[in-house]
């Protein structure tokens, strides 16, 4: 009986630790630095998060205003146009490292839901960071290919509103990911709807232009 409530137990802080880790890469798909920047400070300043020794360097003073430096330079760039693509080009080695740095500090962490950190990736260290580097990359991805439909558009207008929507996005789901780690399911799913939602639209934006260019042929060859 105690055999099977300790094995209940250890499958639901793999879970727990699992979604931790993606939570936080996924957020560092919408901001390289966010995830980062929360972990640091909720380790320094409170008990929500307590990081082991190999990631103790993210609560770090210096570590810390580094963190806020780059991610202000980034929230200024992602919301010109223009500007923000370049940002997305750069961002596609940044982001990513940030995702493998997130999953692989968070998913190590001992947090408010996860007494017994490193149980499901202890013998392999190398995996979390993987995972994350592949996370953050693929939510990296649907961000790239949403802001040129946004600026398409709204004549670059929507670019501030969505870089302000995807920032408090990533605040949500670093939150999230470390309180209330279960909630990313919810983040998860939002996510891949607009994966496909975007998807759609860049398939209807091509139909449209080769509409519009067959129409002006017929037009200028009568």
């Amino acid at each position: 009986m105690k055999r099977a409530a300790l094995a209940r137990g250890c499958h639901a802080e793999i879970v727990l630790e699992a979604l931790t880790g993606t939570g936080l890469a996924a957020s560092a798909g919408l901001n390289a630095y966010i995830p980062l920047l929360i972990m640091g400070l909720l380790a320094r300043f409170t008990d929500a998060i307590d990081l082991p020794g190999g990631w103790s360097w993210l609560s770090n003073g210096w570590v810390l205003v580094i963190l806020a430096f780059l991610l202000s330079i980034e929230m200024v760039a992602d919301k010109v146009p223009v500007v923000d693509h370049v940002n997305d080009v750069v961002q596609t080695v940044v982001r990513p490292t940030a995702g493998g740095l997130a999953f692989g500090a968070g998913s190590a962490s001992q947090t408010v839901t996860v007494s017994d950190p490193g149980s499901f990736f202890g013998s392999h260290q190398w995996l979390p960071v993987a995972a994350g580097v592949l996370i953050a990359l693929c939510v990296h991805g649907v961000k790239a290919a949403a802001r040129p439909v946004v600026n398409a558009t709204t004549a670059g207008l929507g670019a501030p509103v969505a870089s302000t929507a995807e920032d408090l996005g990533s605040v949500v789901m670093s939150l999230v990911a470390i309180l209330l780690p279960i909630l990313v399911l919810v983040g998860l799913v939002f996510l891949v709807w607009f994966a496909f939602s975007v998807r759609r639209r860049r398939r209807h934006r091509k139909l449209e232009r080769g509409q519009n260019v067959g129409v002006g042929n017929r037009q200028l060859f009568g």
